[in-house]
């Protein structure tokens, strides 16, 4: 019995390293627009709580290589849940690539709010899907978002990501 727990142990390693190595490193930077549109309705409980739904559009000011690809703009689109203290917000975003491509995500962040301001946001996001060489792409990542004086926000992220063409060659 101890031999098979150490030969399953092995095998947990090895499969590891080798999904581990498929992974592609990837990172960037994008530039998200003040909300447009964007609708917020009062909860109704507490003083200062809000829903809101909105969509930004970005454009990649340090662009990330998917597959050999660069990212160039997108937009999200998110469902923010609004206190006077802190926000936490979740959507989707949708880039476009050079080649016309496009990879979508899958996105989860919150922040404080100080003296009616957001601070800096911290979250992750997964791929949830693509289209022409995107198609079938996996990965998650994290990243930081930094609130504008002008109202966009900076954010830059990083990850790993998998090709399904990468994927059915293992």
């Amino acid at each position: 019995m101890k031999k098979n727990a150490v030969a399953l142990v092995g095998l947990l390693a090895i499969f590891a390293s080798v999904s581990a190595g498929a992974q592609t490193k990837m990172s960037g930077t994008l530039k998200c627009n003040k909300a447009d549109p964007a609708y917020t309705l009062e909860a109704g409980d507490p003083s200062g709580h809000a829903y809101s739904l909105s969509k930004n559009s970005c454009t990649w000011t340090q662009p990330a290589d998917l597959g050999g690809d660069k990212t160039k703009d997108g937009y999200s689109i998110g469902v923010t849940d609004t206190t006077t203290t802190h926000e936490t917000v979740h959507g989707t975003h949708v880039t476009t690539m050079v080649s016309g491509d496009k990879a979508f995500f899958a996105f989860h962040d919150a922040y404080p709010i100080k003296d009616g301001k957001p601070g800096d946001s911290t979250g992750h996001w997964s791929c949830t899907g693509g289209t022409g060489k995107l198609k079938g792409i996996k990965g998650n990542g994290t990243y930081k978002g930094t609130p504008n004086d002008d109202g966009t926000v900076t954010i830059a992220v990083e990850g790993e990501y998998e090709l399904a063409a990468a994927a059915a060659k293992k």
